[in-house]
């Protein structure tokens, strides 16, 4: 029997890193994501040889090893093998052998929450696999723990809980990592049309966001004002974007996005560079209301709001920076897991 998994990466639209300790833990955090058409990927096949083999598909990487209690964090598949070592422990599991394969629609670092998404997917796919008794929110809670914790990787929260849940959710982060995800039932129409005018713009470039997060943690710790204030009004433009969007007024997006991707930048030195800022300039000089740099910043996707018929020519703008468009779909599903 082969087990299979798939969850959806996300674009955070407005919050973002509100969710990131030890602000929210402080001062409480809100992001508004939504899921897209790009996905995680997860295919375990059981062996009976006690060999454990790593695959992945899209870095080309593939590690085999015996099957043991501990596999060695020794840098090679450290997502896969930290899963498999959580689960051993948890659930008191003897070891076992198995095939694991995963693939992830987007490259590492590039801001649409991809580490945490094959995360969930592959726990997807041991829970299918292992009958484990695992609702939303323990899924993504015990990605999130073995992520950040056990792998000590820098980074929020959101990524795991929009990865699991799907759709289009208003989240709030407060101390005791605590999480609530409230899904928002936005019209069809409106989505359809937030597609369209949101146009997602890969820059071909790619960031390490733990450095970025770092700083970001470390500005809270310094009690640095700029920071924290810029990250107060962050956490308001996730109030105003649900608003936008639950009623319908798509004419306030790209000024939404505008306003967030002003304080965006004051929450780090790494967030923004003059290349991003170069993009940013051109997309809004061919027609775009706003936008920001999607993820904790630095490189990867970035996303601009392009009313009426400017896509066209915001996408020619920005052919000179030699990124590309990707086209997508809002999804409405999280996490799926299924056995064949």
């Amino acid at each position: 029997m082969i087990f299979r998994s798939k969850a959806p990466l996300r674009l955070g639209l407005a919050g973002g890193g509100t969710d990131v300790a030890p602000y929210c833990d402080l001062f409480g955090g809100a992001i508004l994501n939504a899921t897209i058409s790009m996905y995680a990927w997860a295919t375990i096949e059981p062996r009976t040889d006690n060999r454990i083999i790593l695959h992945s598909a899209d870095r080309k990487e593939a590690v085999e090893i015996e099957a043991q209690k501990s596999l060695p964090l020794d840098g090679q598949m450290v997502l896969h093998k930290g899963i498999y070592n959580r689960l051993i422990a948890d659930y008191d599991l003897q070891p076992f052998g198995f095939e694991l394969t995963t693939f992830v629609d987007a490259p590492a670092g590039s801001g649409l929450g991809t580490s945490s998404t094959l995360m969930v997917a592959i726990l997807g796919a041991f829970a299918e696999m292992l009958s484990l008794p695992l609702g939303e929110y323990d899924l993504a809670r015990l990605a999130y723990e073995i992520e950040r914790k056990d792998l000590a990787m820098a980074g929020g929260k959101q990524d795991q809980y929009a990865a699991t849940f799907g759709g289009v959710n208003f989240m709030e982060f407060s101390d005791n990592e605590k999480v609530i995800v409230n899904p928002l039932r936005i019209r069809q129409r409106y989505l359809d049309e937030l597609a369209h005018n949101l146009l997602l713009y890969y820059t071909e470039t790619s960031r390490l966001s733990s450095t970025i997060i770092e700083e970001q943690a470390g500005n809270v710790v310094k009690k640095n004002e700029r920071s924290i204030e810029a990250m107060h009004k962050l956490k308001e433009q996730a109030v105003m974007m649900k608003e936008a969007l639950l009623k319908g007024q798509l004419d306030k997006i790209g000024d939404i996005l505008d306003f967030g991707w002003h304080y965006k930048k004051q929450m780090a030195s790494a967030i923004t560079n003059p290349m991003l800022d170069a993009i940013y300039d051109a997309a809004k000089g061919a027609g775009a209301t706003g936008g920001k740099i999607s993820g904790a910043g630095g490189g990867g996707f970035m996303i601009f709001y392009c009313p009426a018929n400017t896509r066209t020519k915001v996408t020619e703008a920005l052919e000179q920076f030699g990124g590309a468009c990707r086209r997508y779909e809002f999804t409405t599903r999280g996490l799926t897991a299924w056995s064949i």
